[in-house]
């Protein structure tokens, strides 16, 4: 059983049977039949319907998946009765709930426009997913058929809550999820916060599209940034998950071409038993890199440092991923002070603050996650039957005056990557759905509007929004162009987000690496810590690796007699040319020192006594040779020759 049919069948209900031959007839869906035959499957496929947390009616409605709970209620299925929808409870995230009030305020100001979809007014469905898959694949069912509760036989499927495209999710995981299912009726979905480099392969995900850059340039950055300060020696953990598992392979691929060593890598999930976290956290105790990178979400890293502050830590200097580096949640932790990480372009979005401020109490009584998001951040409740602990709220609660990653405006990142990821799919519609006849856009509300369209249309899009420019390339990607942030202690001991250069991918080789402010360390260090396994080895000296140690590890042995070698961490040393020898150092050769007799010194006088004594000699014999040439024993001796 594949891990698709499970979920279908414990999250939906129904016969292993029957879901085999549902995605045998999705796989076989191709030809002019699609539409008929998808809106049968897509039919067959609904289940219960949820309710969502937003929505409102439309000419055309826009889908969207976020993150406003990281837990779902657990609940054991006897699997003999039709199991009940996942609930999200606790761990409430103001953050991702201003995620998805961005997205209703750009279709709010989408929809008073006179320039885009013009007469169209856009609906919404936006859904809770909870960090959960089979959540995930419920809202992707629920997108792909909508508020039906009815289970149709034929092919007289109504369609009236189809999406013409969504936006989400918070996390690639449940993208993916999401994607294979609404993909498969050519339902696009545009995702503000999925990263994982396996979403742009356009063979298994051609209707993903994303505001966000993936984590292959993300990898890179990080690695680039490691090397350019000198750590060769760190730890590594990651999320176990797509976006975790992926983005560290990719880092791990770039940081092995860059000479970067690994002392450990582990990998954990927020749903993990206790004892598996305080595994990784020991492993960050007890290591010699005074590094760690870690390439998770807010979710799971807030995990992770909540076992750390348990126990006294060694000072670590952090390097983050941009999924928990910008999470308002984290910066709690005083003991990461000094990380530094990548993040999303800060921007602003005009008018958004004073639409999130603007919650009526009739507003937030309606909704049942604006009513969560008003007791949990004032501690009261709205209702006689809520929380007996806390007391009743009174009228005087000021949104405005709260603090709270939900009113907090003074950095949109992600926030624009969802303002983006909105108008990218109005302005496909609007491609779609209008015309331009004499200098007039006229757009028909009544047509047949087809998700398909709008995923053509998608590719096209090409248009710049508040100064910020929004196209996709051919897998479906955006620019990649980062922020390198530092978390920076403030007078008043808060940490706070500070932008300190940044990272663009478009730029040469060479020049995308840009720091142009100054760095705050760990534990308030103003120099760069060093990480390393073991220290530069001197010119002198050549590096010797250590048997079944990383490349990193090694020692420094002197050069032999006659050898050198005049660099930092030579391989090698190598002898000097004849008229040279190695100086006390043995890090350079130098010339051998000529040196001649004087006349004066003892060996110098019998040497000429010698050679002269030895000249006279020599004419001596040749005299007495010449006179006596003609006697027989001259001429025995070669007398010839004289």
């Amino acid at each position: 059983m594949s891990l698709f049919e499970l979920i279908t069948v414990v999250v939906l209900g129904g016969s292993l049977s029957g879901v085999k031959e549902r995605n045998q007839r999705i796989d076989n869906l191709t030809g002019p039949d699609f539409s008929a035959e998808a809106s049968l499957v897509k039919c067959s496929l609904q289940g219960t319907p949820r309710q969502p947390a937003f929505s409102v009616d439309g000419d055309f409605v826009i889908g969207g998946a976020f993150f406003i709970h990281y837990q779902v209620q657990t609940v054991i299925n006897n699997y003999t009765t039709k199991p009940e929808l996942p609930i999200c409870k606790g761990s409430f995230n103001a953050r991702g709930l201003r995620f998805s009030r961005t997205m209703v305020f750009a279709i709010e100001e989408i929809n008073n426009s006179t320039e885009l979809l013009p007469g169209i007014r856009l609906g919404y469905q936006i859904f809770d997913t909870c960090a959960s898959v089979p959540d995930a694949v419920h809202v992707a069912f629920q997108l792909s058929n909508g508020q039906d509760p009815v289970f149709y036989q034929g092919n007289n499927c109504s369609k009236s809550g189809e999406v013409m495209a969504a936006v989400g999710d918070s996390g690639s995981t449940p993208s993916i999820s999401i994607v294979r299912i609404i993909g498969s009726f050519k339902i696009p979905l545009v995702s503000h916060f999925a990263t994982c480099a396996c979403l742009s392969d356009k063979q298994q995900f051609p209707t993903f599209f994303r505001t966000i850059p993936s984590d292959h340039y993300q990898a890179a950055g990080m690695a680039k940034l490691v090397k350019h300060f000198g750590w060769t020696w760190i730890g590594a953990v990651h999320a176990d998950s797509d976006y975790g598992n992926n983005g560290m392979a990719s880092f791990l691929g770039t940081a092995l071409k860059e000479g970067i060593c690994v002392e450990y890598i582990e990998s954990f999930y927020r749903t993990d038993p206790k004892n598996k976290i305080k595994k990784v956290a020991d492993a960050i105790r007890r290591s010699t890199a005074k590094v760690v990178l870690a390439f998770a979400g807010g979710g799971d890293m807030k995990v992770l440092l909540e076992e750390l502050s348990r126990e006294p830590t060694p000072h670590r200097q952090w390097i983050g991923s941009e999924g928990w580096t910008t999470d308002p949640n984290l910066m709690r932790f005083s003991f990461c002070a000094g990380a530094i990480g990548v993040a999303i372009q800060q921007s602003v979005i005009p008018g958004l603050r004073d639409f999130l401020l603007d919650l009526s109490p009739s507003e937030v009584a309606a909704s049942s996650v604006l009513t969560e998001f008003w007791e949990d951040a004032f501690n009261c409740s709205l209702t006689e039957t809520a929380d007996p602990h806390k007391g009743r709220c009174d009228g005087t609660e000021d949104i405005k005056t709260l603090k709270s990653p939900y009113t907090d405006t003074s950095q949109l990142r992600i926030s624009n990557m969802v303002y983006k990821a909105v108008y990218a799919v109005a302005h496909a519609i609007h491609n779609a759905a209008c015309q331009e006849t004499n200098g007039t856009t006229q757009c028909d509300k009544h047509m047949r509007l087809e998700p398909e369209q709008v995923f053509i249309e998608l590719k096209k899009v090409n248009f710049s929004q508040n100064g910020y420019h929004v196209s996709f390339d051919p897998n479906g990607d955006s620019v990649a162009f980062y922020e390198l942030v530092n978390w920076q202690k403030s007078e008043s001991g808060v940490i706070e987000l500070v932008t300190v250069g940044y990272y663009d991918a478009s730029l040469p080789k060479g020049q995308e690496f840009r720091i142009n402010r100054n760095i705050t360390w760990m534990d308030g260090y103003k120099q760069v810590p060093v990480s390393v396994c073991s220290e530069s080895c001197p010119p002198g000296t050549r590096k010797v690796l250590q048997k079944g140690r990383p490349i990193c590890c090694y020692v420094c042995i002197p050069c032999p007699e006659g050898e050198i070698s005049n660099m930092s961490d030579s391989p090698d040393c190598f002898p000097c040319p004849r008229e040279f020898w190695p100086n006390a150092k043995r890090d350079a050769c130098i010339a051998k020192p000529v040196e001649f007799l004087s006349y004066k010194e003892v060996l110098s006088i019998i040497l000429a006594v010698v050679s002269i004594s030895g000249a006279c000699l020599a004419i001596i014999t040749a005299v007495i040779f010449f006179f006596h040439r003609a006697t027989p024993i001259v001429r025995a001796n070669n007398s010839e020759l004289i």
